[in-house]
């Protein structure tokens, strides 16, 4: 399959079914399958590796790798991005993928919009094909703004008439109204990704591919863009995306594939997969945070005050166990959260420590918490306001109780709280 475009990145491809054969095995082993419909994406049993990284160019270095290629370690050259992994979308749904930094997750979006191939295994993505993998990535700087648009218009086979029609929606989109004209290499880094999602966007793709690039824009212009591509779902786009937001994967994407070291750690509905991610997260931080020794905090137990179960909208009372190894004043803040560091609300007490052990008694009031699991945060700082233990998981806890109600597509849940809501219609 040839690619198309200048640099990989944002890649825009004829209308057309293309197709990765699997390496060494016969070039009819995907013959016999079903034609699909545009927009239809299927990956099977994918494997990418590539090159470990050079060490430099010395005598002793190049004596170790002889060494090593000795005792049979030259395998170890290879480093593997992507491992056996397989899934299917159809035309018009939406999937996520998710995971931390390295996980394979841009390598699976580049092989899927043709801008490298896999080493193993079968990708078939049937369509024309938008992708915004990179910020100003696929753009040519020294020509204008107007002229990358009609240039990956023509490289999508588009007439120029076609291109004409949808130019100046492009151009409002992207606000460059003042600069359409003027070459990108001038173009600040926000500007070049407004232009970029927006010609990705509104070049009406049968599959659009957007990986973490929308944190370059403000917030407004990232609404936006996920009202933009509500708009092109609801037309029959797949998509395919790409973020450490989860709020904002959860608002998009029906189906979630979590990637960890290149291989699949979960598959399934988005709130399923990114509840596990969550947790995942919470137990990496735990052990990041071992006992320092000077000071620590533990939840012994969690109740509704009365030994019983936490429930929605109730009482909840935590048993904390604060060591010190000496007498000081100090402010502890703990926080809930569905797993990440960032809270969903905190409460603070100043008090003092003695050497040793300390019990303290926290009662939170009508909780807005849905039903879930929540880990529970703390730090400690000194009058002075300097840390004295880091923010890290001290426990967590179990609510039972009202359900979180969905969010129409696209409209991102900032923390997840439920509240008592009445309605009635005016006379």
């Amino acid at each position: 399959m040839p690619r198309t475009g200048g640099p990989s990145g944002c890649l825009l491809r004829p209308r057309r079914s293309f197709s990765h054969s699997r390496i060494g095995s016969s070039s009819g082993s995907s013959r016999g399958l079903p034609m699909s419909r545009d927009g239809h994406v299927r990956a099977d049993q994918i494997w990418k590796r590539f090159r470990a990284d050079r060490n430099r160019q010395l005598l002793r270095d190049e004596v170790a790798r002889l060494r090593q290629r000795r005792k049979g370690s030259a395998a170890e050259r290879w480093r593997w991005a992507i491992r056996d992994i397989s899934f299917e979308v159809q035309p018009g749904e939406s999937l996520a993928l998710i995971g931390a930094n390295g996980s394979g997750k841009s390598t699976m979006l580049k092989m899927l919009a043709g801008i490298m191939f896999p080493t193993y295994g079968s990708l078939t993505a049937n369509g024309r094909i938008g992708a915004l993998i990179e910020v100003r990535a696929g753009i040519h700087p020294d020509l204008t703004g107007r002229e990358n648009v009609f240039m990956f218009g023509s490289l999508l086979g588009l007439k120029r008439a076609d291109v004409r029609k949808r130019f100046d929606d492009i151009v409002e989109f992207a606000e460059l109204t003042d600069a359409i004209d003027r070459q990108v290499k001038y173009y600040s880094s926000g500007m070049g990704m407004r232009l970029g999602f927006a010609v990705a966007a509104f070049l009406e793709p049968d599959i659009m591919v957007v990986d973490e690039v929308l944190a370059v824009g403000d917030a407004a212009f990232q609404q936006r863009c996920l009202d933009r591509m509500r708009e092109v779902m609801a037309q029959g786009t797949t998509l395919l995306y790409v973020s450490h937001d989860l709020a904002t994967v959860e608002s998009m994407c029906e189906s979630t594939l979590w990637l960890d070291q290149g291989v699949v750690r979960g598959q399934g509905p988005t709130h399923d997969v990114v509840g596990q991610y969550r947790r995942s997260v919470e137990v990496h931080a735990i052990a990041q945070h071992p006992s320092s020794g000077d000071i620590d905090v533990h939840v012994l137990r969690s109740s509704n005050g009365n030994g019983e179960r936490i429930k929605s909208q109730g009482t909840v009372e935590l048993d904390l166990l604060v060591q010190s190894a000496l007498q000081r004043d100090v402010q502890i803040v703990i926080g809930f959260s569905e797993g990440s560091p960032a809270p969903i609300f905190i409460a603070q007490h100043v008090g003092t420590l003695a050497p040793g052990q300390n019990r303290f008694f926290c009662r939170l009031e009508s909780i807005p918490l849905p039903a879930g699991e929540y880990a529970v945060y703390a730090t400690v700082l000194d009058v002075n306001g300097r840390t004295v233990r880091s923010w890290s998981p001290i426990g967590h806890i179990e609510v039972d109780g009202l359900l979180l109600p969905p969010t129409p597509t696209g409209i991102v849940r900032l923390s997840p709280v439920v509240v008592d809501v009445s309605w009635r219609d005016g006379d």
